[in-house]
Formats: structure tokens, C-alpha cells, sequence
């Protein structure tokens, strides 16, 4: 925080890049400062931005009854919305929304709260950004907020992001899916949900699949799931490699990929089929087949 006292508050130097047209306005804070414009505003790292980092709800509502506006941003456009939700304060960020703070508000690397709330791995944040209208499916070039879930392992923030239409299968350029995210990481947990409720076992980051990331990576836990639900062992990437040739020599890993080299057991072709045939509603399909319970459990590997 940059403390200004004396002679230095009236000496803020502000770059070019920052100034926009506005009327300025100043507003202290004890012995700190923050120059701002009406309506549309700048600030350095202002005591809303503590008060809501700390969750220290209390001085957060005094300072925002003292009309102090909660959409002041540092020169990062970094929000007091965004400090709250990376520290998973919910009764803050629902003060500072019920107040109007931008729910979407993006900082200059594209990171918005429902990020930040999943950087966090606070689901409690997420519910109430969504509530509030926070987008939870985002533009390419903005920061997405699954992708940083999955690769935190936060995967109740990812479930609850997908319950609101965020594309499974988004591919985002240098991460690649969410599911190609989670074998990168090895988080387990969310490879299993992701495959559950349908992800496309191939679909990775340009030619390179999850089991490709997963060979790299020498989680044996993680190609076993991504085989069993269908991916294609022989598919090769842009160099030319299929998952065996990434993997470790005489490693469990390489083990584990000969073990499954051979052709699939019918069961497990039947399965494939069947889930293939009933799509991403397969969790609420196979119910509907009126089938015996032992065989549904198989279809849903369980």
C-alpha cells in the first residue's frame, strides 16, 4: 500500500496510460489517499481493498455507509469484489455487491471475481457472484474461471460452474480443456467428475490428449480413468507420438498403457456404446432404461 503524508499527496505522479477524461476527485483515509474520478475511477490500493482482502466486514460496511466508492480500483483494475472473492470472504463480497460492485469487472489480465473465487476454491463466493449475474462461461481472451478450479483440484467450484452451462469441452489456448487441465495437474477428483458428467476423453490442447498429459505427467491413477472411459491409446499428437512413446521406460506408467494395448473386453465396448449413444445425458438417461440395477451401476461405473 502506498502511504502519502505532507507534501507527497499532492505529488501522486499517474502515467499517461491511466488518466482518462473526468472530473477528479480526492478522498483520504487517515493518513492515506486515493485519487479517483466520479463515476469512473482509479485508485491506489485503497483501505475497501484491506478491509475486504482481511474480511473485516465491520469496517468494510462503515467505509462503504461513508460513501466510498466500491468499484475503486488499483492501477491493476484489481476491485475490492475481487480481493474478497480471493479470500473466499462471502459475507464481504455479498456486501460489496448488494452495494453495487461490478460483478464482471475485469482486471487488466482478464481475471474477474468468479476467477478469483475459484482461485480460492470458495464455493460459497461463486454461489453468490452467480447470483448477483456473474458470467460464468467468459470470452477467450478473459481469465477462465473453470480452468483455474480444475487446476487448483476446487472441484465443487467446478461442478457448480458447469451446473451453469459452462462448456465442458472448452478449449482454451495454452491450457487447453478443463479435462486436459486436470490430467496436467493430477487432480484426480476432478478427472472423475469431468469424465462423469461427459467430458470428451480426447479432446485435449491441439493434438495433445488428456492420456498424452496424463503419460507425462506418470499418473498411473489418471490413465487407468481416462482408458476406461474410452480414450484412444493410439492417438498421436503433433510430433507425431502417441501416449506409450511419452512414457518413462520400464516406468508403471509404461506398464500400465502395454496392459491395456490389446482389444477391450465386450463389456467394455458395450458400455462405450451405450454411453456414446446417450451423450452428455447419460447420468440421467441410463435411469430411464428401466435396466437391472447391477447393469445401470455398470453403465455409470459404480
Amino acid at each position: 500500500m502506498l502511504q502519502l503524508t505532507g507534501d507527497n499527496e499532492k505529488n501522486l505522479d499517474v502515467s499517461e496510460s491511466v488518466r482518462r477524461p473526468g472530473v477528479w476527485k480526492e478522498i483520504s483515509f487517515g493518513d492515506y489517499i486515493c485519487h479517483t474520478f466520479q463515476g469512473d475511477c482509479w485508485a491506489d490500493r485503497s483501505p475497501l481493498h484491506e478491509a475486504a482482502a482481511q474480511g473485516r466486514l465491520l469496517a468494510l460496511k462503515t467505509l462503504i455507509a461513508q460513501g466510498v466508492n466500491v468499484n475503486l480500483v488499483t492501477i491493476n483494475r484489481v476491485s475490492s469484489l475481487h480481493e474478497a472473492c480471493l479470500g473466499g470472504h462471502v459475507a464481504c463480497a455479498k456486501a460489496l455487491l448488494e452495494s453495487g460492485a461490478q460483478v464482471n469487472g475485469a482486471t487488466v489480465h482478464g481475471a474477474t471475481p468468479l476467477f478469483s473465487a475459484c482461485c480460492s476454491g470458495s464455493a460459497a463466493c461463486v454461489n453468490v457472484l452467480l447470483e448477483f449475474g456473474a458470467q460464468a462461461q467468459l470470452e477467450v481472451h478473459l481469465a477462465s474461471p473453470i480452468h483455474e478450479a480444475v487446476k487448483r483440484g476446487h472441484r465443487e467450484c467446478m461442478e457448480i460452474l458447469l451446473a451453469n452451462n459452462v462448456n465442458i469441452d472448452q478449449e482454451v489456448p495454452q491450457l487447453g480443456t478443463p479435462l486436459y487441465v486436470a490430467c496436467t495437474h493430477q487432480r484426480v477428483d476432478c478427472v472423475k467428475k469431468l469424465l462423469e458428467l461427459g467430458a470428451s476423453v480426447d479432446l485435449g490442447q491441439c493434438l495433445d490428449t488428456p492420456l498424452h498429459a496424463a503419460a507425462k505427467q506418470s499418473s498411473v491413477e489418471v490413465i487407468h480413468l481416462l482408458i476406461d472411459y474410452g480414450a484412444n491409446l493410439k492417438r498421436r499428437n503433433a510430433q507425431g507420438k502417441c501416449a506409450l512413446d511419452l512414457a518413462a521406460p520400464k516406468s508403471s506408467v509404461e506398464q500400465a498403457l502395454l496392459l491395456w494395448e490389446g482389444p477391450p473386453a465386450l463389456s467394455q465396448l458395450c458400455r462405450l456404446c451405450v454411453r456414446k449413444c446417450l451423450g452428455r445425458a447419460c447420468l440421467q438417461s441410463v435411469h430411464k432404461l428401466h435396466l437391472p440395477e447391477p447393469l445401470q451401476r455398470f453403465l455409470l461405473y459404480q
